[in-house]
């Protein structure tokens, strides 16, 4: 006995019944209409037509004084002030950041002693304006003439003694200002990014045994650093460009330096914009350092890192090159954008 299997079955490309062919749309022949971003294009040639307009008075408008610019620009003042303002940040960002992290713990501490010790510190030093606590450091002698050890709750210093405008000189208080204050910032950062770490992560270790300085170091910083590095980067550019408040208590730094000069030759626009474009260089070279640092500790969390802006401009330089026909195609192929065949399992 024979059956015969449905029409519909044996046909499983034959069009529906009641489906005539005529109605069929072939999609190749729609012209495809790109949406118009008519804002996008107006306010993009407006800002094209601004940065245009203040190049072009950048060149022409002779009271920026360019010659100016650029006789001042590595004058020995100048880059003398550039030193101390690189130092005066480095060290401030070394101080503020050791004692923060300290701090960061302590709020963290199960330790009530602690705890309010590192919060009463954050407390008052975020309250007190940064140029206020460098002149208080800067006129310390005025509370205390001198400083020494001895003996507890008296003024017998009888171990040692020294005066204490010789110990906070006008250097030592722009760092104790400058660093105490950036601790208490510094210390709020690193908490909220040892915070942000997974609890599991803190449980996982303590499980493993792993003793607690080792969980800090080795598994829950590295993981805090991704969301620490940025809000610690733009600590230390402000810190850079916070510097610049020692000019009260007379420190050459770039700024106080670029007011000296203005002050004797009455050229302020140009010896503003030498301060300008040095701290624009600084703070440049900080954010590509900010860059790489936030690469280095992706690392565990994203499968494969982006391209850095390097090796993009040398893949778009190779694709350039090769557009113009100077690269022979791979041996054994006609067409250098023909996909390759591929095998399903046979053989042929």
């Amino acid at each position: 006995m024979t059956t015969t299997a449905p029409a519909s079955a044996a046909r499983p490309n034959a069009e529906p019944t009641g489906t005539p062919a005529a109605t069929r749309i072939d999609l190749g022949t729609i012209a495809v209409v790109h949406t118009r971003h008519w804002w996008r294009w107006i306010f993009s040639a407006l800002l094209v037509f601004v940065v245009a307009q203040f190049a072009w008075s950048l060149v022409t408008n002779d009271r920026y004084m360019w010659d100016t610019f650029a006789q001042y620009f590595f004058s020995e003042p100048v880059l003398i002030g550039i030193g101390y303002t690189l130092s005066l940040t480095a060290i401030s960002t070394v101080v503020g950041f050791t004692l923060g992290t300290v701090l960061a713990l302590g709020r963290l501490s199960a330790s009530p002693l602690l705890n309010a010790a590192a919060w009463g510190y954050i407390w008052f030093f975020r309250s007190v304006p940064l140029v206020v606590q460098i002149i208080v450091w800067y006129n310390l002698g005025y509370l205390y003439p001198t400083l020494g050890l001895g003996t507890p709750f008296t003024t017998d210093f009888w171990i040692v003694e020294f005066p204490t405008v010789q110990l906070v000189s006008a250097f030592a208080a722009a760092i104790l200002g400058l660093g105490l204050h950036q601790a208490a910032y510094s210390a709020e950062i690193i908490r909220g990014g040892l915070v942000s770490v997974d609890p599991g992560q803190h449980e996982a270790a303590a499980a493993l045994g792993i003793p607690a300085s080792r969980r800090l170091f080795r598994i829950i910083l590295p993981q805090a650093m991704r969301s620490i590095v940025p809000n610690a980067t733009n600590e230390v550019i402000g810190l850079v460009k916070g510097a610049s408040v020692v000019f009260v208590i007379a420190i050459p730094e770039l700024f106080y330096a670029v007011q000296v000069i203005y002050n004797r030759n009455s050229r302020v626009i140009p010896l503003l914009l030498v301060a300008v474009v040095w701290y624009t260089l600084i703070t440049t070279i900080l954010s590509v350092a900010q860059y790489y640092i936030e690469r280095h500790y992706a690392r565990g969390a994203a499968r494969a890192l982006p391209p850095t802006p390097v090796q993009r401009a040398r893949t778009w330089a190779g694709v350039q090159w090769a557009r113009l026909g100077d690269t022979p195609a791979p041996p054994g192929r006609t067409d250098a954008t023909e996909p390759a065949a591929t095998s399903t399992g046979g053989r042929a």
